[in-house]
């Protein structure tokens, strides 16, 4: 989805307008903070998995109308760290609202990465393969754009209403305890993939050239939703 920047000064250099130099330096730190939250994000779930009460409170917040609970609490947490970055130009509130995000991130993966990790057969394998494809598939979508300089904007539309729907699939789910089954993952698959698409193309309208660590934070975000319904697909074939 894309990340408005609001209250953007007159005077903001957008990164569309600079040479192709600094674009590079630009990109470079932004990809840098991408990778700097997944090693933050490994951490913080190690951290977290540790502890028994943690796992043990997660895993009984994922059925029913109690998933729902924790969804909408992810949701008002994370929407308010992404605000919190885009609204502020002091680099440490940046990077407090990274964090944050990257937490809560983090906790709400505890449950599936338990049951990978704990309950399937394959185990920690599982981990690292959906890993693999994971980076690979959001390094040749970022490639795609970066190379081939694409305008990828036509794509918000399509994402809105895919997401909408997404969510009511989600709520109907919870509330009528069907299972989404594998297709659903695909969908969102193919949806994180239009999101990182999208998101990377507008890196050059949205963003003044010190706004790489809210940049970062819009592509962490589609990078780690791939990440989720690539280890959905990897678990149900086990």
């Amino acid at each position: 989805m894309e990340n408005q920047i609001p209250n953007q000064p007159n005077d903001k250099i957008i990164i569309g307008s600079l040479s192709e130099i600094e674009r590079a330096a630009f990109y470079r730190k932004t990809y840098t903070h991408v990778a700097g939250g997944v090693l933050v994000f490994i951490l913080f779930e190690y951290l977290l998995l540790q502890s028994d009460t943690i796992v043990e409170f997660m895993l009984s917040m994922t059925e029913g109308y109690k998933w729902l609970l924790m969804l909408g609490g992810f949701m008002f947490a994370t929407n308010y760290a992404e605000s919190m970055a885009l609204r502020t130009t002091d680099k440490n509130k940046q990077y407090l609202a990274y964090g944050i995000y990257i937490f809560f991130e983090a906790l709400i993966f505890v449950p599936m990465l338990y049951i990978a990790m704990f309950y399937m057969e394959s185990g920690t394998e599982i981990l690292y393969q959906a890993s693999i494809v994971t980076l690979a598939l959001f390094t040749g979508l970022s490639a795609v754009v970066l190379m081939t300089k694409t305008d990828f904007s036509y794509l918000k539309t399509g994402l809105t209403i895919g997401f909408f729907i997404a969510i009511g699939l989600i709520i109907a789910g919870s509330i009528f305890g069907f299972n989404l089954g594998l297709w659903f993952s695909v969908g969102m698959c193919l949806l994180a993939g239009g999101s990182i698409l999208y998101q990377t193309s507008n890196l050059v309208k949205n963003y003044g050239i010190e706004d790489y660590i809210p940049a970062a934070l819009g592509l962490f975000a589609s990078l780690m939703l791939l990440f989720w319904y690539i280890l959905r697909i990897f678990m149900s074939r086990d």
